[in-house]
Formats: C-alpha cells, sequence, structure tokens
C-alpha cells in the first residue's frame, strides 16, 4: 500500500460523520441527497479505496461537487475534504474517459503541449514534459479504479469537455472566439439564441455559454500592460502579477486596475510576458497532469521574475496556486533539474512549487499586509460583497477585503444572506452541470437584490459572470465589479458612474 493510498485513508478517517457539512454543502441543499454532501462522497471515496468499482451513479455525485469547500469551513474535526475531492475527480476522468487522463501515462503526446508553447511557451521550461501527476499529493494510480461499463462518458460529453479544456486554458484561443462573440452581441443574435431552446438541444453547455457569455468590457484596455509597472512614490516591493486566462481575455480592465493599484501603494510590478493558465481549471476538474503542466511553467516564468511576491486577483487560481507543492509533490522527477540563481545543486520541482507557493498572496491579502499609502478618495455607493468561494473557503481570507472596502470614504458595504454559499460558478461546473448553477446563480442574484445594492463586489471572474448573467437575465442593472476596480476608482477619484453604477 503505497503512502500516497494511507494518506488519502488518514484523511478519510477524520470525518466523524457529524453532518455539519451538510448545511453548508450547496448540492445537499439542493437535492437533499446524502451522496450530493461531503459526508457522501468520502463514503463512496472510501469504498472505492476498499476496492469497489466506480459506479456511473458514484461518478456522477463526484461530478456534482463543486468543489467550493464551504464544508471545510464548517467542519469541526477539520478534515481536508479538498485532497479527497480531487482524488475522487482523477478516478472519475480516467474511468469516464476509458482512457488514462491526458499525461496519465508515461508521456502525454496530446495537443495540450503544443497549445501551451502556443500561449507562451514550455520551450526552455526543463522537465515541462513530465511523467504522470496526481492530483491532491493523494491520487496514486496504484487507488485508480476501474468502472463499470456505464461510466463513460457519452459522446457529447466528451466533446463538450474536449473543447473546453482546448480553449479555456489559451488565452489566444479563448480571444480569437470574442471576435464572433461581440459580432453576436451587437446584432442580438446572442439574445435571441440564448432566449431560444436550440443552442441547449444542440449541448446545455453550448446554452450556458451563451447566457454567461460577458459584454464588451465598460474600458477596453489599450494594448497589452507593460512588463513592468514602476511604483508611485518611495518603492515598498517588488512584485509579480498573475494574469490569467479568462481574466485577462474577459476582464482585461481588472488586471489593469490591479496593476494601477499595486503601484499606487508603492510596488514595482511583473507581469511577465507569455503567461496563460495557471492551471487551476484543469486542477479543479480532475486532469492532473495537464494542471502540473500549466504549474511548471508557471513556477518558470516567475522564477525569473526575482519578486518579492506574486500577487493573484482570481480566487481559483489562488488557490490552486498555493497548492502547487502538493500538486507536484511524488511525481518523478523530470531531467533535467533546475538550478536557481546562487544554488550549486540543482532544485527540484517539488521544492520549486515550495518556494512559489510561499509568495502567492491574494490581492487582498498581500494589500492588507503591505498596509495603505496612497489616499482614498470618497466612493459613494452601497455595495454588496460575494465571498467567492476559492478566497474564503479554500484560502479562508474574508477580513482583508472587508477591511481594504471600509477604508474607502462614503463606500456602504453590506453582507448578502447566506453569503458562504455557492453562486454556483466554480471554474466550469456551469458549463458540465448548468441546471445545478443556475439554481445557485438564482439564489445568489436573489441574495443581491435583497440587499438593495447597486453595486455587486467579487474576487473571482467566474462569480462575476455568474452573477451578472443571472441578474442581466431579470433585467437588473446591477454592475459587478472586482475588488481592484473599486480600489483603483477610490485611489483615482473617479466616480462611481465609473464602475457602471446607475
Amino acid at each position: 500500500m503505497s503512502d500516497e493510498h494511507d494518506q488519502l485513508r488518514s484523511v478519510i478517517k477524520d470525518c466523524v460523520h457529524c453532518g455539519f457539512c451538510l448545511p453548508a454543502c450547496p448540492t445537499y441543499q439542493l437535492w437533499g441527497e446524502e451522496m450530493d454532501s461531503p459526508r457522501g462522497r468520502i463514503y463512496l471515496a472510501n469504498q472505492v479505496l476498499d476496492g469497489a468499482e466506480l459506479t456511473a451513479a458514484a461518478a456522477e455525485h463526484f461530478d456534482r461537487c463543486l468543489g467550493c469547500m464551504a464544508c471545510m469551513t464548517a467542519c469541526p474535526s477539520g478534515v481536508q475534504y479538498d485532497q479527497v475531492i480531487e482524488a475522487a475527480r482523477v478516478w472519475t476522468e480516467e474511468a469516464r474517459s476509458g482512457e488514462p487522463v491526458p499525461g496519465t501515462g508515461p508521456r502525454d503526446a496530446g495537443p495540450a503541449r503544443g497549445a501551451e508553447a502556443e500561449d507562451g511557451g514550455l520551450a526552455g521550461v526543463d522537465g515541462a514534459e513530465g511523467p504522470s501527476a496526481r492530483a491532491g499529493g493523494t491520487t496514486d494510480r496504484s487507488i485508480s479504479p476501474k468502472g463499470g461499463a456505464d461510466v463513460k462518458r457519452r459522446l457529447r460529453d466528451r466533446a463538450v469537455r474536449a473543447a473546453i479544456f482546448s480553449v479555456f486554458p489559451y488565452p489566444r484561443r479563448l480571444r480569437a472566439l470574442t471576435g464572433p462573440l461581440r459580432a453576436a452581441q451587437r446584432t442580438g443574435l446572442d439574445r435571441r439564441l440564448a432566449r431560444g431552446t436550440l443552442p441547449d438541444r444542440v449541448s446545455p453547455a453550448l446554452g450556458a455559454a451563451l447566457r454567461l457569455a460577458p459584454p464588451r468590457p465598460r474600458e477596453a484596455a489599450r494594448g497589452v500592460l507593460p512588463e513592468r509597472v514602476a511604483a508611485r512614490g518611495p518603492r515598498r516591493a517588488v512584485v509579480g502579477m498573475l494574469t490569467g486566462c479568462v481574466q485577462s481575455v474577459f476582464f482585461p480592465q481588472v488586471n489593469a486596475a490591479t496593476a494601477r493599484v499595486l503601484a499606487a501603494e508603492g510596488c514595482d510590478v511583473i507581469i511577465p510576458r507569455g503567461q496563460g493558465c495557471c492551471g487551476a481549471l484543469s486542477l479543479h476538474s480532475g486532469r492532473a497532469e495537464e494542471a502540473a503542466r500549466f504549474a511548471r511553467r508557471t513556477i518558470a516564468q516567475f522564477e525569473r521574475a526575482g519578486v518579492d511576491a506574486v500577487v493573484v486577483n482570481s480566487a481559483g487560481c489562488g488557490s490552486a496556486m498555493k497548492e502547487y507543492e502538493r500538486l507536484l509533490a511524488g511525481l518523478p522527477e523530470p531531467d533535467p533539474t533546475f538550478a536557481l540563481a546562487g544554488q550549486e545543486e540543482s532544485v527540484s520541482w517539488v521544492a520549486r512549487a515550495g518556494a512559489l507557493s510561499g509568495k502567492v498572496r491574494d490581492l487582498a491579502e498581500f494589500l492588507a499586509e503591505l498596509g495603505p499609502a496612497a489616499p482614498r478618495h470618497p466612493l459613494p455607493v452601497t455595495a454588496a460583497y460575494h465571498d467567492a468561494c476559492h478566497l474564503a473557503h479554500a484560502q479562508r481570507i474574508t477580513r482583508q477585503p472587508r477591511e481594504l472596502l471600509s477604508a474607502i470614504p462614503s463606500l456602504r458595504v453590506v453582507e448578502l444572506p447566506d453569503a458562504g454559499m455557492c453562486c454556483g460558478s466554480a471554474g466550469v461546473y456551469n458549463l458540465l452541470q448548468p441546471g445545478a448553477a443556475r439554481e445557485l446563480g438564482r439564489r445568489k442574484a436573489d441574495a443581491v437584490l435583497a440587499t438593495g445594492a447597486r453595486l455587486v463586489i467579487s474576487a473571482n471572474p467566474g462569480c462575476t459572470l455568474q452573477i451578472t448573467a443571472e441578474l442581466g437575465r431579470r433585467g437588473e442593472s446591477i454592475a459587478a465589479v472586482h475588488t481592484a476596480e473599486i480600489l483603483d476608482a477610490s485611489i483615482r477619484g473617479l466616480p462611481a458612474g465609473s464602475l457602471g453604477v446607475r
């Protein structure tokens, strides 16, 4: 029995079946089904470890988990549910695909390798094509289950997943799709299609994508961000900034605001060229080796930048990057290993991952640690703050954003009812499980409207898309902005109207 096998069993044994996770779990709240709760999924994972066949029903229960980690906040026993569900997702992907997930065999010759070179490149990144990976430090190949004949995904489902993971992690590809999207939005074709049933008949994911598609940014980014944004005033830190995939394509104004805020607070901001996905989308979907390749590339990029901290403005990305060491632990070390500047001996990918993860900070977390330097100007508006799950539950960051917002004169921040409940975005969950995601989106929109706020603040692009789509469906003109944007507006002395407030 492997160490990884023992580790996962140890995590599972921490669960005392108390049920505190049930009211915190979105899918249990939707369906009231024990196996769609964290406790139920832990039970199913334990059965798999005991040698049970992974059935289609069990795989569906794993698929339905949003991975919001609200159960970890609620759990009095400290069960590391993230390790359980990450392992289960890898098992499910292997069983449902009918073959190893890309990269879990001896080598991966799939299209993702070339695509990574397209979006930032793996050339010169030692070990970027390393052998098999496991998710969360516990997904040992020796416990990957065999699924029953009915477990394999239908052809349409496999095609949808292939399309999602061939496009979303790659900014250039995703950006290429915005041209047809903007044309459809200008003509109103997108709204007509979204109101009809044809897209859902073709694929529920297509219908969901049309409903979630964001409008053109309020302020189109002029070109690309420079590789270095100089600090305003005395330099207090040198930081790297992750631009991300979805964030950089659909919300370039958030990245621009993030860089301005950091510079205003006395930071030199280093923005490495050719950034792509950090691996979060793949990691949270059971595609462990794909996530590991993205992680190695991201690690190498920010090592070369030589920064004090790596600031991330997307909750899901920050959560994944803080777990790089656990993701890569136990992998055979690709050759050649890499000697860091000033070190004679080569350094393993696990050590490199740990070093980078130790520098990763969410924007609000970093600014709270740094302390304010730039003056804030009044921003007279009432805003509802939405806790992104991978910020509040996975990273346990709830105090810092509220402290930053409370320091803005005239800004009134109100709390959402049932604030800890997921909005239904959860990475690509709202594309793969659109029915459940839409119901959770409706509930979150109800909570927003109950506050009377004219602005919603979120720290995750997926949450912004999800909440905006549901509010827009109801004809509500409530703007959704990132924490960085509201800080930027206050520092620059811009009116609330600049944030889309009507």
